[in-house]
């Protein structure tokens, strides 16, 4: 995939206000650099104007790309992004190319409360829809002091700044996760009434998010919607992931660590289907309720590995590499694993009509298809961090 190189425009505003680094549109500090398409009559939907948080990374990429190409939205998405180490605008490099007009990548802190206002005034705002999270439950345990800073902190802030402007705001989004739920037995699912049991420093501090979320909506009458959804893949998804992670590493003939004895099950969404649950919600959903999202596809870690190999064995044959599944190691479990996640999403099929439209075959062949034709992107994201970081828990990378 050829890739434009994006460089960064300072944007300035008023003496002494934020300076926000806007990628690839040319911006004075007036905002008439886009004051045609700021008119409202453009944009029928209320929704018309959304800034989307962490936008870059795997799940909010896919989201601006299927939002974008989606028929029945004509209006203009603000991509909000860090850009730490799982943020690559290259992920929507075509993206700001096709829709420069209806598309804008801005570096800020989400935890910056000025930065959050400037977006706001700027863009006018009519929505948001909150990715940005640090996601990786194993970075949370080595380090969790940016998770609380992050997840609640910048939590809290794009809820500070959507009250100031409630006159106008029309949705307060926020996109979270099934770990909040803790950890199931054997049977069971997890439901929207199922009692928060976070036994990780990233599913408590997207707990708290969650909670903070509910609580603007009812202490304030914030028109806000949350939905949990269970892990996805697909295309985009960073490299320390475990699909990616071993999609590569049996390309490549490399050992496929798998945590334990690989016994805890997952329900796997791809990615797609997950976008358009969260647009679904933010058009029809009840505000100030709770989504459950799920694949209604739970398979044992060790199982999903398995599939991998027995895919790529098929897609990529090598005799010197087959079986694949040779290639699994089994390292030391983490800390605090959770051992069942599986998400009950009865509510959102009945009340919106959603349903998976992938099956984890045809989701995960697609996957498989992405990284092996992505090798480009692929070896651009496995920066230093990312060497030292599979290195650091999984041995030699």
């Amino acid at each position: 995939m050829a890739v434009r190189s994006i460089q960064p425009i300072s944007c300035g505003g008023p003496a002494g206000a934020p300076t926000l680094s806007i990628f690839g549109v040319e911006a004075d500090a007036d905002l008439s650099y886009d004051q045609k398409a700021m008119q409202p009559d453009n944009h029928p939907s209320s929704l018309d104007r959304i800034l989307v948080t962490g936008g870059c990374g795997f799940i909010g990429s896919n989201f601006i790309r299927y939002l974008l190409t989606e028929p029945g939205f004509s209006g203009r998405v603000v991509n909000m992004d860090m850009l730490t180490y799982a943020g690559n605008p290259e992920s929507l490099a075509d993206i700001q190319e096709r829709f420069s007009d209806r598309y804008r990548l801005i570096r800020a802190d989400i935890c910056d409360r000025d930065a959050v206002r400037e977006v706001f005034r700027r863009e006018r705002i009519s929505a948001v829809c909150h990715f940005a999270a640090e996601s990786h439950v194993d970075r949370s345990i080595v380090a969790p002091d940016a998770f609380i800073k992050t997840n609640v902190q910048g939590t809290f802030t794009l809820l500070e700044v959507a009250r100031e402007h409630a006159q106008s705001f029309k949705l307060f989004h926020h996109v979270s996760t099934d770990e909040v739920y803790g950890s199931l037995g054997r049977e069971g699912y997890f439901t929207e009434e199922t009692a928060y049991r976070p036994n990780s420093p990233y599913s408590a501090s997207k707990a708290a998010s969650d909670h903070l979320v509910r609580a603007y909506g009812e202490t304030y009458g914030l028109p806000v919607t949350i939905s949990n959804c269970s892990n996805n893949y697909g295309p985009y998804q960073f490299p320390e992931k475990l699909i990616p992670l071993m999609i590569l590493h049996a390309v490549e003939g490399k050992p496929l660590p798998v945590y334990g004895r690989g016994l805890n099950v997952r329900d796997w969404l791809y990615v797609t289907d997950h976008c358009r649950a969260v647009w679904q919600v933010m058009q029809k959903g009840r505000r100030g309720h709770v989504y459950n999202v799920g694949g209604r596809c739970e398979m044992a870690n060790i199982e999903t590995v398995n599939r991998i190999c027995e895919m790529i064995d098929e897609i990529l044959p090598d005799a010197a590499l087959q079986p694949r599944r040779q290639l699994i190691t089994f390292v030391k479990d983490r800390p605090g694993h959770d051992l069942r996640y599986a998400i009950d999403c009865t509510r959102i099929e009945k009340e919106l009509g959603w349903h998976p439209q992938e099956s984890f075959e045809s989701g995960l062949r697609k996957t498989i298809h992405w990284y092996i034709d992505h090798r480009d992107w692929v070896d651009r994201v496995r920066s230093g961090e990312y060497q030292a970081w599979v290195k650091q828990h999984y041995g030699r990378a």
